[in-house]
């Protein structure tokens, strides 16, 4: 412990101030007196201090780069026992909380609530010894505070855009702007003549070929004046100017209705709002992009028919046993996925890896954006099980309450959007998982069947579309294929789920 302290005087000081002859003997004497107490001797008080307990910024899941402080549970000078709840981080997943490993008091925040991008293992807090003097810890000289959230850079001043001459410049007085077609523009210019000495009359005052053979008429004829090229207006500018072109045939520009467009101002103060972006949704952004470019995604869908399911619904829910459609869901992709080890992999950028647990990942819509808690070893839970865990979890999620190890790895996602009124969609892989079911509403449609003695008859079915998403490098299509057939069959005989 010696080692550890850090004496406020000297040696030879300290043994006069305790009362010693020898400087040893008051070490040994401080030794024992612990971390952070004032000694008082026989000629003053000496004072001992000992490098602050730091709390650094932790890493809470293995994408976690940065962190956001949301809120401290503890203020400065508050005792703290080992175990409590320090401060609320929030992580590329969601919001957790950061409990403390130490007894001891809470000395300083170094880092106040709010801010945000907080590198892994940046100073955050310090905390001291029980029985120490909070009031007097300082910020270790080699670690600077985070600078507080920086307030928003102006924007930058946006260049007037410069718009050519040829395209603000005026038509000449009295000259119509006309709208020519292209055999007619041929026509005028092959025969030096000005379209404005015509009437247009084509769709939208358009000059069109026909207007031009009609003035080639009248100038052979001799009805129609010659055409001679307007001057140049004077150019007042200092920027040189290229030599005159020499006289030729009138050109003609393109088709000014609508008029030419002014090029715009992009990211112009006041055409905007700036939308702060949450660590989850930055990292929600990043993965989805990878998963969209760099895992092949095969895409495979079927109906499933959901009688018999609704039925043992409703006849659960006489003995008080609430479960969803989706808790069938899940189960039944847990028992396929036991019947198709095949199908329960991923890919670790190497190559394919075969997982033991079949733990399924259930997506969940949230405030800070979408998350995964998984249910674990789903295939050996039961559907009551399933649903008491989901409705956990999903709660836990809203609240952002979810422990890493909740929300962490799983073998396969499912992903509903049935209760928003959606028939089907194609969901996007959760690397480093192979497949994604996607799930739509459950809808009634009649349907052609055949009844006991072979007849066929119109019969109304309740019908839901699931559409798998797979990474074709470990799950091909036959193999998807495959599952969807066995996954429709198992959801449709509900007796195969147990």
């Amino acid at each position: 412990m010696a080692a550890s302290l850090r004496l406020g005087c000297g040696r030879r000081a300290l043994g006069y101030l305790l009362g010693f002859a020898s400087g040893q003997r008051a070490e040994a004497v401080v030794t024992s007196l612990g971390r952070g107490v004032g000694c008082r001797g026989l000629h003053g008080t000496a004072w001992l201090w000992v490098d602050p307990i730091k709390i650094l910024m932790p890493s809470l899941s293995p994408t976690m780069e940065e962190g956001n402080v949301v809120k401290w549970l503890k203020k400065e000078g508050e005792a703290v026992s080992a175990g409590d709840a320090l401060c609320e981080i929030e992580t590329d997943k969601a919001v957790v909380t950061l409990d403390s490993a130490e007894d001891g008091i809470l000395a300083k925040i170094v880092v106040e609530e709010g801010s945000k991008g907080i590198r892994l293992g940046s100073l955050i807090g310090l905390m001291v010894e029980e029985g120490a003097d909070w009031k007097q810890v300082e910020i270790p000289k080699d670690v600077s505070p985070q600078p507080p959230p920086a307030s928003p850079a102006p924007a930058p001043p946006v260049a007037k855009a410069v718009v050519p001459a040829s395209a603000t410049k005026a038509p000449p007085a009295g000259k119509m702007l006309l709208r020519l077609s292209p055999a007619a523009r041929n026509i005028l210019e092959t025969n030096d003549i000005d379209a404005s000495q015509g009437t247009p009359t084509g769709p939208r005052g358009i000059f069109t070929k026909e207007d031009a053979l009609r003035l080639v008429q009248l100038k052979k004829s001799g009805k129609l004046a010659e055409s001679k090229p307007s001057p140049a207006p004077p150019i007042t500018t200092a920027v040189p100017s290229p030599p005159p072109a020499a006289p030729g045939p009138p050109s003609y520009p393109r088709p000014m209705i609508p008029p030419l467009s002014t090029p715009g101002q992009p990211n112009a103060v006041g055409t905007f709002t700036e939308i702060p972006a949450s660590n989850v949704r930055r990292v929600i952004a990043k993965r989805l992009t990878e998963s969209k470019s760099t895992v092949p995604h095969a895409y495979a869908t079927a109906d499933c028919d959901l009688g018999r399911v609704l039925k043992l619904r409703q006849s659960l829910l006489k003995d008080d046993i609430k479960v969803s459609v989706n808790d069938f869901i899940i189960k039944a992709i847990a028992v396929t996925l036991k019947q198709m080890p095949d199908v329960n992999v991923s890919w670790d950028g190497e190559g394919p890896k075969q997982l033991s647990s079949i733990d399924i990942s259930v997506a969940v819509a949230t405030d800070r954006g979408l998350i995964t808690p998984i249910i674990r070893d789903a295939a050996a839970k039961g559907i009551q099980e399933i649903a008491l865990s989901v409705k956990a979890l999903a709660k836990k999620a809203r609240d952002g309450k979810l422990l890493p190890e909740e929300y962490q790895g799983g073998s396969f996602s499912v992903s509903n959007l049935g209760m928003f009124g959606i028939d089907e969609f194609r969901a996007v892989i959760n690397p480093p998982q192979s497949c994604i079911l996607a799930v739509g509403r459950s809808r009634p449609e009649l349907r052609l069947s055949e009844d006991e003695e072979g007849n066929a008859t119109l019969q109304q079915h309740d019908l839901m579309t699931v559409s798998l998403s797979s990474d074709s490098r470990v799950v091909d299509d036959e193999l998807a294929t495959k599952f969807l057939e066995r996954f429709k069959a198992n959801l449709e005989n509900p007796v195969r789920l147990y």
